[in-house]
């Protein structure tokens, strides 16, 4: 198939050009700049330009290819809620364009949104649409056009790592460096659930070699690993104290990332790996953290 990857140059997408012409599909990766138009060129891949603030860019992009697969996503957490509207009507545009195909549309959320109350265990089966997390609109506009004859897949991330990035947890090296501290909350018996990016790049691929519509597929290979020992970890890797906060405290600490650091969020991937056969390999994340050069990375 001829796919249309967006966020293609990224942390996750790059590695799923790798994953998808390996297999024999040919990739059709969205970039918005020169640099990123030469890297698709040297992966093998073909280019096009479009940018997540043009949705039309991105529609245009979807009309050219047998299937989407969509990874690109504004991290500035600082405006988290804005950046999920802005997914919501990039969603809205790739998809209108795909209306009343059979071509696969996999879009991405997070593994938050499978858990039926807090700290349970996330599952593909749910959704909770009520979820405070703005980022339920990606899930939510899947829905909706789905209702439209869209054939709409969701593959949610949990914490995705190597030895230089690791999701929500970069910027958390990053502020420990700054202050000096590695801080957890409370007792930091809170989880999030993690997965290496080689094996993300992976379930996407086979989420779209084996596309279901209307499923929902889990990226975890660890379920929940406890924020304190990831704070532990951070602060071995920085030698910087580490630090229990209380809610008040941490507010000030945290800044923005206190909404994401107090959650509770274990994830399951059992109907994921049972039904598209998909058994993650990588290292774990603790072995990333302990492994990764706090001199140089970027943890920002």
């Amino acid at each position: 198939m001829r796919v249309f990857l967006t966020g293609a140059t990224g942390f996750i997408g790059s590695r799923i050009v790798h994953e998808l012409i390996d297999a024999g599909h040919q990739v059709l990766g969205l970039t918005r700049s020169d640099a990123g138009a030469r890297w698709l060129a040297q992966a093998g891949a073909g280019m096009h330009r479009g940018t997540l603030e043009d949705p039309d860019s991105l529609a245009r992009g979807a009309s050219a290819a047998d299937a989407v697969i969509h990874t690109a996503f504004d991290h500035d957490f600082s405006r988290f809620a804005e950046n999920c509207e802005k997914d919501r009507r990039v969603i809205e545009a790739m998809a209108g364009v795909l209306a009343g195909s059979d071509r696969p549309l996999i879009i991405t959320s997070g593994t938050g949104m499978g858990s039926a109350a807090p700290g349970a265990t996330a599952t593909e089966d749910v959704f909770d649409r009520n979820n405070p997390n703005p980022r339920r609109l990606s899930e939510l506009t899947g829905e909706n056009m789905a209702g439209r004859g869209v054939s709409v897949a969701v593959v949610r991330l949990p914490q995705v790592h190597d030895t230089v990035r690791q999701g929500l947890i970069s910027p958390l090296i990053a502020l420990a460096r700054e202050k000096g501290v590695s801080a957890y909350i409370d007792g930091g018996t809170n989880r999030w659930p993690a997965a290496h990016v080689h094996d993300v790049a992976r379930l996407y691929r086979l989420a779209l070699d084996k596309h279901a519509a209307g499923a929902r597929w889990h990226a975890v290979a660890e379920e929940g690993v406890p924020a304190r020992d990831i704070a532990e970890a951070i602060g071995a890797g920085l030698g910087v104290p580490v630090k229990s906060l209380s809610t008040d405290e941490a507010t000030a600490h945290f800044g923005w990332l206190g909404a994401f650091v107090a959650m509770d969020l274990p994830a399951s991937s059992t109907l994921t790996r049972d039904r598209l056969g998909w058994t993650p390999a990588g290292p774990g994340l603790m072995q990333d953290l302990r492994n990764m050069d706090y001199g140089t990375a970027n943890s920002g």
